[in-house]
């Protein structure tokens, strides 16, 4: 098992943990946050398959609009009038799983990189796809392109018009 194995496996039980965690989370703001390392998981798969733009596109479209739009609208939206503080020794019992977990994880990321032969595990190297996509919206798919945007631009007025109150 190479590097390649190692971080495709540990991208796959992110992506996996977490959509669990969106599925079955009783609170919303928990399910956003779980969302957010589902979000991360698959861009990681993504640069794993030489899908960088795509990986890109994925961080900054779902991760920079869609999540933050979730988690502003979650925050803005509830009710902070029945908010309790807790008090105890929970905190106490969470701040030590959480240091063991850290530990786990820390020793275990330190075995890797020990025991990883980094010279033979070595990607070849792929040209990046980013050129080849800007190049062709620019130039073969220019008109396509302009039309979805104008669409999209009319789509945007068109909910402010509707969200506008009267």
């Amino acid at each position: 098992m190479n590097w390649y194995d190692i971080v495709f496996y540990g991208f796959a039980v992110i992506v996996l943990v977490s959509a669990v965690g969106v599925v079955f989370s009783r609170k919303m703001m928990y399910a956003a946050f779980s969302l957010l390392f589902t979000f991360f998981g698959v861009a990681g798969l993504y640069v794993l398959l030489s899908a960088d733009f795509i990986a890109v596109t994925q961080i900054m479209v779902y991760i920079g609009g869609i999540l933050i739009l979730i988690i502003f609208g979650v925050m803005l939206t509830s009710k902070f009038v029945d908010l309790e503080i807790k008090s105890g020794t929970t905190g106490t019992v969470q701040y030590v799983l959480a240091g063991i977990a850290t530990l786990l994880v820390a020793s275990f990321l330190i075995y890797l990189y020990l025991n990883i032969n980094w010279v033979q595990n070595t990607v070849p190297d792929v040209e990046s796809t980013t050129k080849q996509i800007g190049l062709l919206l620019m130039t073969e798919y220019f008109m396509a392109f302009q039309v979805a945007a104008v669409l999209l631009l009319l789509a945007f007025i068109g909910a402010a018009k509707i969200a506008r109150r009267k």
